[in-house]
Order: C-alpha cells, then sequence, then structure tokens
C-alpha cells in the first residue's frame, strides 16, 4: 500500500492505496479526530496502529484492511506507563517496534502476531541512539539501522532478527580517532520533586575525576523532543582537551514517555529549568568539575532554557552558550 500522513502537533490523519492501484481512490483508515495520533503499517490483509486515544504512551491496536472502522479495532498491546511505543515496522516473518523505556531508544521484535517470541535488540553501551535506515524487502530477515553514541561514529548496524547477531556493514572513519580511549556512563539526577533525571555523560578515560576537569552540561526540554545520545564528531576536540560532556535529558522532551513531556510546558515549564539545575548538581557533586569549571549549552528553546538557569542559580556556572 502507498501511505499518506497528515499531521499537526496532535493530531493525525492516514489515507492508504493499493500500490498496485495508482489511480484509485485513497481510503482513510480512520478520520482526524482533535488530540488523538496515529500511525499504521500494513501485514497481510491487518494494518497494525499505534493510537494514542486512552493511551499517552500509545498502545498497538490491529484491523482488517477491509474494515477499518475504529469500532472493530482490537488491542495487541496494552498502554505501559512506562514504555513509549514510537514506530512500527512490518516484514514477513516478524513485526518490529520502536519502543522507548527509561529514557533509551529500544527495539522490539516478535512473530508477526506482535506478541508471540518477543525479544529485544541488545546494545553494547549504557547510553546512545539509533534510527531506522530504509527497510524496505518484505521477506527479509535483517532490520537495518544506523547506531552511534557520544563516543561511537555513525554505524550502519544489519541484526539479523532470527539470531540477534550484529553485522556492522559501514563505520564513519575519523582521523587517528581510538575509540578506547574515551568513556560514556548513564547515570540519574534527583529532582527537586524527587524525579530522576537521566543523563548521559562522556570523557576521556585518562581523565581523574577529581573536581578539576571543565565540563559543559547541554540541555534543550522542550516541544517533546529528546536530546538524544548521538555522535557529533565536534565534540571530540573538547574531550581530548579534558572537558567532560554531558547531556540532561530533562521534563519536557519524551525522554521518559508523554508525561515527561506534559511535565516540562506551560504551568509545569518550570520543571525543565530545575531538572538542568539537579543534573549541574549532579556533576558536581561526582566531582566531575568545581562550580568554577562548569558551563552549560542550550540552542533554539534550549536559549529559553540558559536564561532561566542563569538567572535562577548563576553561581553554578562558569560560562553559558544560549
Amino acid at each position: 500500500y502507498i501511505m499518506l500522513l497528515l499531521q499537526s502537533t496532535l493530531t493525525t490523519e492516514m489515507q492508504f492505496l493499493p500500490a498496485d492501484k495508482p489511480d484509485g481512490e485513497l481510503k482513510m483508515i480512520t478520520p482526524r479526530e482533535k488530540g488523538i495520533e496515529y500511525f499504521a503499517t500494513h501485514h497481510s490483509g491487518i494494518f497494525f496502529i499505534a493510537t494514542n486515544e486512552g493511551a499517552k504512551n500509545f498502545k498497538l491496536m490491529k484491523t482488517s484492511v477491509a474494515s477499518t472502522d475504529r469500532s472493530q479495532w482490537q488491542e495487541v498491546i496494552a498502554h505501559r506507563a512506562d514504555v513509549m511505543l514510537e514506530g512500527i515496522d512490518s516484514f514477513k516473518n516478524y513485526l518490529v517496534l520502536q519502543e522507548r523505556r527509561d529514557g533509551l531508544k529500544q527495539i522490539r521484535i516478535s512473530d508477526p502476531d506482535g506478541v508471540s517470541n518477543v525479544k529485544y535488540v541488545a546494545f553494547p553501551e549504557p547510553a546512545y541512539y539509533f534510527e531506522f535506515e530504509d527497510n524496505s524487502v518484505f521477506e527479509s530477515n535483517i532490520l537495518r539501522f544506523k547506531y552511534s553514541s557520544l563516543i561511537t561514529p555513525y554505524t550502519i548496524v544489519d541484526v539479523h532478527m532470527d539470531t540477534g547477531e550484529w553485522e556492522i556493514k559501514k563505520v564513519d572513519v575519523i582521523n587517528s580517532y581510538d575509540k578506547s580511549d574515551y568513556d560514556i556512563e548513564r547515570s540519574f539526577a534527583t529532582a527537586l520533586d524527587g524525579t530522576q533525571v537521566p543523563m548521559s555523560v562522556a570523557y576521556k578515560r585518562s581523565l581523574k575525576l577529581d573536581g578539576s576537569n571543565p565540563t559543559l552540561l547541554h540541555g534543550y526540554g522542550a516541544y517533546g523532543a529528546n536530546l538524544d545520545a548521538e555522535f557529533i564528531p565536534h565534540r571530540l576536540s573538547l574531550l581530548d582537551r579534558g572537558f567532560v560532556f554531558a547531556v540532561g535529558h530533562i521534563r519536557g522532551g519524551s525522554d521518559m514517555g508523554r508525561a515527561w513531556y506534559e511535565d516540562g510546558k506551560v504551568l509545569k515549564k518550570k520543571n525543565s529549568f530545575t531538572d538542568f539545575i539537579a543534573c549541574a548538581e549532579y556533576l558536581i557533586r561526582e566531582r566531575f568539575p568545581t562550580p568554577g569549571k562548569l558551563f552549560a549549552i542550550g540552542r533554539s528553546a534550549g536559549g529559553l532554557l540558559m536564561g532561566a538557569i542563569t538567572n535562577i542559580r548563576p553561581e553554578l556556572f562558569k560560562g553559558v552558550l544560549a
């Protein structure tokens, strides 16, 4: 099928057309309804549909292509308060879901029914980023994705869905870069209200973590967008000069699910600011920097964050890039 996705901030609609009848009329899976988002994929006469109707973090439903009336949809995976459903991909022998749990993206693989023989792809680092590549061969048992972390250059991976084996197809080459010279950590800072805020931290392995290291803390926390721990080559210049680089996955993003976004917007926007401050205090307490060597950076909506933390706790930061 040719699938057409229409979307605004909080509402989506999908239409479909048999690929062998491109002159036919588009049919609607279900009409748009304010505040309801959904996205679908096809498998053997069935649409698998992820929707947030009565499910803040999305649930998985299914329905026959012949009758997509919403009253006929059947639940495959119920809403989970601790897991955000972010994507679906279908293969002849597998259904693949992209999820987010504890702030980390995950890949869930099952039989085509969505519930049998469930397994998760194992990732080699405590903090990382991936995105699906174009998996256009329906009969394949290979799932291709692009992987990276704060210290791992972009890597194209073919994972064998039957065995879980990773096959590295391509790695971005950076002159004289040796990943083994660097370390990555994932930790949690405790916010004012007790919420655990995830952090990703990278540094050169030879550093002595005694509070003497300059540290740059990056934050965003807006629009439900996630600041994932992906590889950015120019950061190596900082790490090689003795900096610690940290990302605070603060509220306002969707790192920990839809509620994470809602708890960092409008009248709850202050949580984004105090979460970031909690991350800064954690870094100081764990003796990465001293207050005199801690810097902060935020772009775009992260500039708002920088303005707020500069006014709330100016003594924490030596410098701020807004």
